[in-house]
């Protein structure tokens, strides 16, 4: 495949810069070492579509396949000998969703977006298939979610109230439907989900929260959801606010009737273009608001060391005032 063929332009604000992947990269096969599909590269980033049944990395020997050996055996001069596992990883996925990974290529890089995902600049948005139909159509789901504690479901997490859940943080999610269908005959909507926090599990344990648990959510169901073929949830856009340039990358939507035939879409309450533009114009309008703020705090700032400057020199000047007359005075008596 050609770099013409990996990426091509999306919908976005003509200032950023964003790429996604085309249809035929998407497939219901399972991961393999050659499959690594790369949406965004350049000398400080790439951006991999992540496979959905993948670990990112592994300490276990019996690991061999994560995206971490794709990436050795696709750029293996790009691996960096004095990190552990030859890649800095920006963020995590879990092991069954897929979608937009970032991956930087040196420290510098790393330290870059690194700040961007402290602060929580970063816009990210995810494609879900979740149980029976959601009435509500945009919602924010306010829980807050901990570690589970209870035996036998110490790998989970849990929203405060529940047996066994430990220190539970704020955790936000904001929630749109797309369409209303068929997942292999049983009633399923097709959301898009946007976590204002970074919560483990966070869109997985909200959703299910709400009665609405990610179709194929193996562990969020306590192992009843079992028959699709992976969990369908897909990191569909991610919005680094680098500077100069942001980075925008699309990983596309997997949940279409030609990649999944037991997807059967019945009502579309809104299209994932114009839902995208309006989210990506709300992220964009919000930086610009951060960045006046900071405008503003810089000019306060400035002014008030210009201030402190003018008062300590209408002191100094004061002084030397004083100790003139002081040293008229004494001459005069002399």
């Amino acid at each position: 495949m050609n770099k013409e063929e990996e990426e091509r332009p999306c919908s976005s604000p003509r200032h950023l810069s964003c790429v996604s992947p085309l249809l035929h990269t998407m497939t219901t096969e399972p991961a393999s070492l050659e499959s690594l599909h790369v949406l965004y590269q350049s000398d400080d980033y790439i951006v991999v579509d992540k496979h959905w049944d993948i670990r990112i990395d592994s300490k276990m020997w019996y690991e061999k396949q994560t995206v971490q050996a794709q990436l050795r055996h696709r750029f293996p001069q790009l691996a960096d000998p004095s990190t552990y596992y030859g890649f800095r990883f920006c963020h995590q996925l879990d092991f069954s969703t897929s979608g937009a990974l970032c991956v930087a290529l040196n420290k510098a890089a790393a330290g870059r977006a690194y700040c961007c995902f402290k602060d929580r600049t970063v816009t990210k948005a995810y494609l879900a298939l979740i149980r029976d139909w959601v009435e509500e159509q945009t919602q924010t789901l306010d829980f807050r979610i901990g570690k589970n504690s209870s035996e036998g479901k110490t790998h989970m997490m849990c929203i405060e109230g529940t047996e066994g859940c430990g220190n539970p943080k704020p955790c936000q999610t904001e929630l749109t439907v797309l369409e209303y269908g068929l997942y292999d005959g049983d009633p399923v909507t097709k959301v898009l989900l946007q976590p204002l926090t970074g919560r483990t599990h966070q869109l997985r344990v909200h959703c299910s929260a709400i009665g609405h648990p990610i179709v194929g959510d193996f562990t969020y169901t306590l192992g009843a959801d079992d028959a699709p073929y992976r969990m369908m949830l897909h990191a569909h856009l991610l919005h680094i606010p680098l500077e100069p340039q942001p980075l925008l990358v699309s990983a596309g939507d997997p949940f279409l009737p030609v990649v999944d035939p037991k997807w059967l879409p019945q009502r579309t309450l809104r299209t994932l273009t114009t839902t995208m533009e309006a989210l990506l114009e709300g992220s964009v309008e919000h930086d610009r608001k951060i960045k006046e703020e900071e405008r503003k705090r810089a000019r306060r700032e400035e002014e008030r060391r210009k201030r402190s400057k003018e008062q300590r020199t209408e002191q100094e000047s004061e002084e030397q005032r004083r100790q003139c007359q002081e040293w008229l005075s004494e001459w005069a008596g002399d």
